[in-house]
């Protein structure tokens, strides 16, 4: 079983690679970002696309962090229900959120399609699964208020689920038709290929070593040149550590790992998953499957498949397979990655004031595809313009989280411990 350079299916099967070299000049550009995946991609193409000047530093390749790693589901929205958010944030900034979140598949695959993106983009819905009676209690309250708030959702049952899946694990599902998937590494790509047509500058292998504002402008130095910019993004979301931040975003890092089958026959993938639905479920710690458009099936779940736990995390999924999919138990896992998520304590995505002109975009809590790009365009108008009410949500001067490091190690004690004694029922 191959990681692939740490990102497993994705990078293997990606094609169309934007190149990005590292930065070897002196440049001077009205926005720098630092940060090449769907946040920083989205954001150099909305600005060259409004002509400005762009720089995007990237300390690795172009998605090599949490956007080259990701599941693949384009949802609509927050992982939380409309209610608690309108309850968190009031009934204006609430709403706002949620309409423009539940607009943001329609911008990721509008974005596919107008620049050709080779992404193996499905629109065919996600399900939510109901992995217990109180899973498809939760459904319900979500089918409620989320058609409540203007979403077209679906309530299955466990028949329809089983129709749509080929499992009997299932005690219904929640299907959101505007959603879908993606190969998100090469939909990361493909935005990046996109900004660099329309005039964005790419430099992968730049790491930020220093940062200042001075004499009005930001300056940031890798290590063969440097960037002057008249304002600058931080999009670095859960891999801050990439770059030499002197304030660095505050988030809890949860780790998700991944593992991909074989590809199916074509039998097999007209019996599972045949219509191609993202999946995720309602367990406490939370598990994912998908098929990509080669037919292998991809189970997730919480946790760290490179660290101390991952030969556990690796018996988990086998044991997760074995129970959702009985007659492909036994397929051999070709691939496994491990990517981190950036979580914040409301789950809430943040617009965090960096500077003079500059902004840090962290937070999404698991739902990186969507509101990054959302994020990405609206941040790189905010910026050019000065107008923050085109932000999906107000930037704050200040965020702070509590013992993250604490948080993060018990998460994956956490997920450790679960995905242990699943293995043994």
């Amino acid at each position: 079983m191959s990681d692939n350079h740490a990102q497993g299916l994705w990078a293997a099967s990606l094609t169309n690679a934007v190149e990005a070299a590292p930065l070897t000049a002196d440049l001077s550009v009205d926005l720098a970002i630092i940060g090449g995946g769907f946040t920083g991609s989205a954001a150099a193409l909305a600005a060259a696309e409004r002509g400005a000047s762009v720089a995007l530093l990237e300390a690795h390749e172009i998605g090599y962090g949490g956007s080259g790693r990701n599941v693949g589901l384009v949802n609509a929205g927050l992982w939380l229900p409309p209610e608690t958010i309108v309850a968190q944030m009031g009934e204006v900034a609430g709403r706002r959120l949620i309409d423009t979140l539940g607009r943001a598949p329609d911008q990721v695959f509008g974005l596919i399609k107008r620049h050709g993106i080779a992404c193996e983009a499905t629109r065919a819905g996600t399900l939510h699964l109901a992995h217990a009676p109180s899973g498809l209690n939760d459904l319900q309250d979500r089918f409620r208020q989320g058609n409540q708030f203007g979403a077209a959702l679906q309530l299955l049952d466990a028949d329809q689920v089983r129709q749509r899946t080929g499992s009997d694990a299932f005690h219904g599902a929640l299907l959101n038709p505007s959603a879908g998937t993606v190969q998100p590494l090469a939909y990361c790509h493909g935005l990046a290929c996109a900004a660099q047509g329309a005039g964005a500058r790419l430099f992968g292998h730049s790491p930020v070593q220093a940062l200042r504002h001075e004499g009005g402008q930001w300056h940031l130095f890798t290590p063969d040149g440097s960037v002057r910019a008249k304002a600058l993004l931080v999009a670095t979301n859960a891999y801050a550590e990439a770059a030499a931040l002197p304030q660095r975003p505050q988030y809890v890092a949860v780790n998700y790992c991944q593992f991909a089958t074989a590809p199916l026959s074509e039998a097999q993938q007209a019996q599972f998953l045949p219509a191609g639905e993202g999946c995720w479920d309602t367990a406490q710690v939370m598990s994912s499957v998908r098929r990509d458009a080669a037919g292998r099936l991809i189970v997730g779940g919480m946790g760290n498949s490179t660290g101390l736990g991952g030969p556990l995390h690796a018996g988990w999924a086998r044991h997760k397979l074995q129970r959702l999919f009985p007659d492909l138990g036994d397929m051999p896992f070709e691939h496994h990655w491990t990517g981190r998520i950036a979580m914040t304590r409301d789950h809430v995505p943040k617009v965090q004031i960096f500077g003079p002109n500059a902004y840090a975009i962290f937070g999404y809590s698991g739902r990186g595809i969507g509101p990054g790009t959302v994020f990405g365009a609206t941040a790189a108008e905010a910026l050019l313009t000065g107008k923050t009410a085109v932000l999906p949500v107000a930037p704050v001067e200040a965020y702070a989280e509590r013992f993250t490091a604490a948080q993060g190690a018990f998460f994956e004690f956490g997920a450790t411990m679960v995905h242990s004694l699943q293995r043994l029922r």
